[in-house]
């Protein structure tokens, strides 16, 4: 059988053999079971390198798997505090986690603790990173949203603390969920809370857009992937989709089902806590505390699929199943570093029980640069050709000059190749 496009990621609170299940949307039948724990809300993270995560629900740290194994890795990465939520960047480069009232960022290849950030008063509930990763956005009991730019955030300047973009603060109680469109930092962010409002807003400005007000608390808040609609679930069990298109001019508006896209998705019998759209936007997932999690069809409203759980369902999400999940063989690309929880990490800072020290590179005992810390060298080197005395004398800086400029033709012939070559795909006659 043909591994699937898409799968289905969820977890529980209640399960004593599985934490972690992938499922086929399509057919509904089970693919895999990760071992090992329970899972918090809001804490599955998939890092492209070839790792599944997940927050061990009420403790201080976080699960670690091999996309393609069952069974737990001894490895663990520890926290200074119970984890709230876990977000992975979509490039794979950067995982945040929120652990009291504080936002933590590690750089993955290094596993080094870039910025803590604590501008919430209380605990933050959900983190969620931009398609292109450049921005990301935190929700908290105070009710705030606050936007972070990534190149902020990882200035290597530790001496002054990251400011937030935004601060988006119109909710009037905690924020439950939040989720980020696409366009990278032109995307739309909806944010759901317990003063029974989403509220839509513009990323590049912090303007708000649109507040829908609902009869029930949200506890769950999704874009489809056009954007057309956003769907949120109620405490009551309800999911409530809004229509994006409407003629109404109005900002703010009290939600009322209609013929106008507005529709009502019915069939759980507690919180729902949990939604994603499938990237065609034909099926919805739902996670709820009645212990299942279902999959709708849009068109419809009708439930297709009913896949039960052992306990309240912490986490459901649909995703593009990763290359290497179905290969028993394969390893992931690059080796999972030991996470820092100090910003200054000391020699006190490793030999956790349970922790495993990998070094990116075979016998090699001086620290690895940074992404980081090569892009500031290199930006530096940069800005050094017009500064002679960078290099001293006149003649290395021509001979730098000129081993520039042959890496930039190369470069340019090898970009005008690839353009070739794909032309000649695209104009062949099939």
């Amino acid at each position: 059988m043909a591994a699937p496009l898409e799968v289905v990621l969820s977890s529980d609170s209640g399960s004593q053999l599985w934490n972690v299940s992938v499922f086929d949307p399509h057919s509904g039948s089970s693919l895999l079971s990760y071992r090992g724990g329970s899972s918090a809300a809001r804490s599955l993270a998939v890092l492209r390198s070839g790792y599944l995560l997940s927050a061990q629900l009420g403790k201080n740290f976080i699960n670690v798997w091999e996309i393609q194994r069952k069974d737990q890795l001894q490895q663990k990465i520890v926290c200074p505090g119970v984890v709230t939520c876990l977000t992975a960047s979509h490039d794979g480069l950067f995982l945040a986690a929120g652990v009291a009232e504080a936002v933590y960022l590690w750089e993955v290849c290094t596993g080094k603790l870039l910025s803590v950030l604590s501008r919430h008063y209380q605990d933050v509930t959900c983190v969620k990173f931009t398609d292109d990763s450049s921005h990301f956005v935190s929700g908290g009991k105070d009710n705030l949203a606050l936007v972070w730019s990534l190149s902020s955030v990882v200035h290597l300047d530790l001496s002054h603390a990251p400011e937030p973009r935004h601060i988006l603060s119109r909710h009037s109680l905690p924020i439950t969920d939040l989720h980020c469109g696409l366009m990278g930092a032109q995307a739309r962010v909806a944010t759901a809370s317990l003063d029974q409002t989403v509220k839509v807003w513009e990323l590049s400005s912090g303007e708000l857009l649109l507040s829908i007000l609902f009869d029930v608390e949200i506890m769950s808040v999704t874009f489809d992937p056009s954007e057309y609609f956003v769907f949120c679930g109620g405490s009551d069990g309800n999911i409530f989709q809004v229509s994006l298109c409407s003629q109404s001019l109005s900002r703010e508006k009290a939600f009322q089902s209609d013929t106008d896209g507005n529709q009502v998705f019915k069939g759980h019998r507690n919180l729902v806590t949990c939604l994603s759209v499938s990237m065609d936007g034909t099926l919805l997932l739902s996670g709820s505390h009645d212990e299942t999690a279902r999959l709708w069809d849009v068109q419809s409203k009708q439930s297709v699929r009913c896949l039960t759980h052992k306990g309240p369902v912490t986490n459901a999400v649909i995703m593009a199943a990763p290359a290497n999940m179905f290969l028993p063989d394969s390893r992931p690309a690059i080796p999972l570093p030991r996470f820092s929880r100090h910003l200054h990490a000391s020699e006190g800072d490793g030999g956790e029980s349970g922790e495993v020290c990998v070094r990116l590179g075979l016998n090699v005992q001086d620290e690895e640069e940074t992404y980081l810390q090569k892009t500031h060298r290199l930006n530096s080197l940069m800005n050094a050709v017009t500064d002679k005395s960078v290099f001293g004398d006149g003649e290395n800086t021509k001979v730098r000059v000129a081993e520039l400029e042959e890496e930039v033709q190369t470069l340019k012939k090898v970009n005008k190749d690839l353009f070739d070559f794909s032309s000649q795909l695209l104009t062949k006659p099939t």
